[in-house]
């Protein structure tokens, strides 16, 4: 396909340079009907479906989440689509990140909203793509051994296929960049086999399509984790939140602990308090990395006893650390100064900045209030 040469290098403009950040939010696809997911949890199943049948699991605990602003979308509707982005622009967040599923052979989930933005041209709002390669199984709805579709990488002809699927996206003048490249991440970047000679593919590909190549960032919350070493151009540091954990025998206390709250049905407890020092910490790292941001999460609608709940969290907490996370950015040249947003509608998760019934818009009010204050140098 033929490259749009009035393409802006970097898909920013000017006024995106004078920005202390480059705020990126994760969007996840998954509000609206897919015959797949009609199959597996019945007609007309969508994540709102997780998110209405919440309810508290112990005193004081927030659920539902319902929605406020933007009500129960179809993300069919291209109206709604427009709306996000106006909203996500008001509070100073540059780019949506668009899940994508690509499970191998061709398979794919969950893709129109993403196609008809491309092939819409609308919203005119920047974006980029994130490829979830995981496995998706029944943990929703309590069958985590349950394989619906699983994640596959069937060789050279298959990732050739995958890029050119997603060529229009990343010919697309808006799609963010860094250096003229179309940022691209991999959810789980430790799962592609042969990842050097993978990424070269691409890269070469996105070369032969006029592009200037590619840059690629792996999702991961490991420290040690360092993207060089697998052809990776840099990081997207995820906050280590984890379902609960495994405690071994050996552990008498701990496991009696865990005993106790799987019969009474309580989920864990991950404390807001820890971000900041998990972020301050990534200070030393030698490779290219990008914070990401959590400001809620409480997955219990999609895991129940299983799910992860974070307390401490509050609009207060986040403005320290959304500063911290500026900071930390400050020092580097403006496109390069990107920080992901987990997530702008993860409502399953309990995760999402679009507005609530309790909170309203006051953590997208955290981000505005901060990109405002805060002077690039």
């Amino acid at each position: 396909m033929a490259i749009d040469d009035t393409r802006p290098t970097g898909s920013h403009d000017e006024t995106s340079l004078m920005k202390p950040a480059r705020l990126i939010a994760i969007y996840l696809p998954q509000f609206h009907p897919v015959p797949e997911n009609n199959e597996w949890w019945g007609l007309g199943f969508t994540e709102w479906t997780n998110v209405t049948k919440a309810r508290p699991m112990f005193p004081g605990h927030y659920q539902p989440h319902l929605p406020a602003d933007m009500g129960f979308y179809d993300l069919r509707v291209p109206e709604t689509r427009e709306d996000q982005a106006n909203l996500a622009r008001a509070h100073g967040i540059e780019a949506f990140c668009y899940y994508h599923y690509w499970f191998g052979a061709g398979r794919r989930i969950l893709e129109r909203p993403l196609n008809e933005v491309v092939a819409s041209g609308k919203p005119d709002f920047p974006f980029c793509v994130c490829w979830a390669n995981q496995t998706w199984t029944g943990i929703w709805h309590g069958a985590p051994n349950r394989i619906l579709i699983e994640q596959t990488y069937p060789g050279d002809t298959d990732h050739r296929a995958h890029f050119e699927s997603l060529l229009p996206a990343f010919a697309d003048r808006r799609h963010i960049t860094i250096d003229g490249k179309p940022v691209f991440s991999i959810y789980k970047p430790e799962d592609l086999p042969d990842p050097k000679r993978t990424l070269d593919l691409w890269r070469t590909m996105a070369q032969e399509a006029g592009l200037p190549g590619l840059h690629i960032l792996g999702m991961q919350s490991d420290m040690r984790w360092n993207p060089k070493d697998y052809g990776f151009d840099g990081k997207i540091c995820l906050p280590l939140i984890q379902n609960r954990p495994w405690v071994s025998k050996r552990q008498p206390i701990k496991w009696l602990k865990r005993q106790a709250a799987l019969r009474v049905g309580l989920p864990s407890f991950h404390s807001a308090k820890r971000f900041v020092p998990e972020l301050e910490a990534l200070r030393s790292l030698s490779y290219e990395w990008h914070p990401c941001l959590v400001d809620t999460w409480d997955n219990t609608p999609r895991s129940g006893k299983n799910g992860v709940v974070l307390v401490d969290a509050s609009p207060e907490q986040f403005s320290q650390l959304v500063d911290t996370a500026l900071d930390l950015v400050s020092h580097r040249e403006p496109e390069h100064r990107l920080v992901f947003l987990k997530s702008w509608n993860e409502w399953g998760e309990g995760n999402h900045l679009e507005p609530d019934r309790r909170n309203g818009r006051k953590y997208l009010e955290v981000l505005r209030d901060a990109m405002n204050r805060s002077v690039p140098t």
